[in-house]
């Protein structure tokens, strides 16, 4: 039987390596433009309307800036996970739960104004995405269980909450009988950048301070220095001393925070109360921006906004093309598909093996 392996390169390109990034994304768009011609739209005028058209108008740019801000603000905290060889899967999840923590004061105590109101709204969300997170990752340190499976679990328990709980309790007594909260009053909605130009808010600007922060402790600390040894080589991390449950529990708490300051940023800042539905699948999406940026905050920065730009053009083509909005997860599914093919033959090369043989 024919056998189809994998060969570890000694020496993979580092040329390639950091071309990875851009040669998905080429990929991408030519995949993109078959998909399209298939679909019996022009690939040329298609593509214009899905990465170039959202760039033209100032307004547009601003949207651009609240799609990223959720991205890279999540992202930013898998990677420090991920480096630490820890697999978080429910950033969904634990935005979820940074946006309905921080939604008490505006929701449960209305009559609370001032200006301590929004600081504690968003110290509020980042303390429910860390408590979040910390289930699956005391599950892992505790009892050594699959952070991918219980995380991810995590998610469905986080939305089913969220739909009740707007649904029920937290229903806007005077809004109709639809499934929403009350609107933020405005000592709870997050300020816009420039206000004359767009709507984009304050959530943009923590994501850019996270990644520039996250950098720092990543290359310049020893914490930052133990969580790659730890990602790397567990073992040569327990000889050094360093702690393997403490790590655990940290890059979770670290991912958490970042996840529950984007949920609150969200609803805080583009939303201005809460719904069933908040997100269009940030936390998931956030885990190509991971890859494509390669676990580095800085190039998660780009990464993000090349990510809020396929949600932007799947909203661009769906009214100047008539196609699906869906469009968008189809973009980002061959995205991620193709970095990590890219990855794969960059560090690993192909051999058809012969047939195995009868080995008794």
């Amino acid at each position: 039987m024919m056998r189809i392996e994998l060969i570890r390169r000694p020496n993979p390109s580092p040329l390639y390596s950091a071309l990875s990034p851009l040669l998905a994304l080429a990929i991408t768009a030519a995949l993109g433009a078959i998909m399209f011609a298939l679909l019996g739209k022009a690939p040329s005028q298609a593509l214009y309307s899905y990465f170039i058209e959202p760039l033209t108008e100032t307004w547009s740019i601003h949207e651009l800036l609240i799609k990223a801000a959720p991205l890279i603000l999540i992202a930013v905290g898998l990677s420090v996970c991920f480096l630490s060889n820890n697999w978080n899967i429910g950033a969904e999840g634990q935005f979820i739960a940074g946006a309905v923590a921080g939604s008490i004061l505006p929701i449960v105590f209305p009559d609370f104004r001032g200006p301590l109101v929004l600081p504690l709204m968003l110290l509020m969300g980042v303390i429910g995405g860390m408590a979040y997170a910390a289930i699956p990752a005391i599950l892992k340190a505790r009892f050594n269980t699959s952070e991918i499976l219980s995380s991810l679990m995590l998610v469905y328990v986080a939305q089913l909450f969220l739909d009740w709980i707007v649904r029920g309790p937290w229903r806007n007594p005077e809004g109709f009988n639809f499934p929403e909260s009350r609107s933020f009053h405005a000592d709870a909605i997050l300020p816009e950048i420039v206000s004359s130009s767009g709507r984009a808010h304050y959530g943009f600007v923590f994501a850019l301070v996270a990644a520039l922060v996250m950098w720092f402790i990543l290359n310049r600390t020893l914490k930052g220095f133990e969580i790659r040894v730890l990602g790397q080589s567990p073992r040569a991390g327990r000889f050094a001393g360093f702690s393997y449950t403490g790590t655990v529990i940290t890059t979770f708490l670290i991912a958490g925070g970042l996840a529950g300051l984007a949920g609150i940023s969200e609803v805080s800042g583009a939303i201005g109360q809460l719904r069933p539905t908040i997100s269009p699948g940030y936390g998931f999406t956030a885990i190509i921006v991971a890859f494509l940026g390669r676990l580095n905050p800085i190039g998660i920065v780009a990464a993000g906004l090349v990510l809020a730009l396929s949600y932007l053009g799947g909203e661009a083509a769906q009214i100047s093309l008539g196609v699906s909005n869906k469009v968008s997860n189809v973009f980002q599914g061959i995205l991620l598909f193709s970095v990590l093919a890219c990855d794969t033959l960059i560090h690993y090369r192909i051999r058809i093996a012969g047939r195995a043989g009868a080995t008794g």
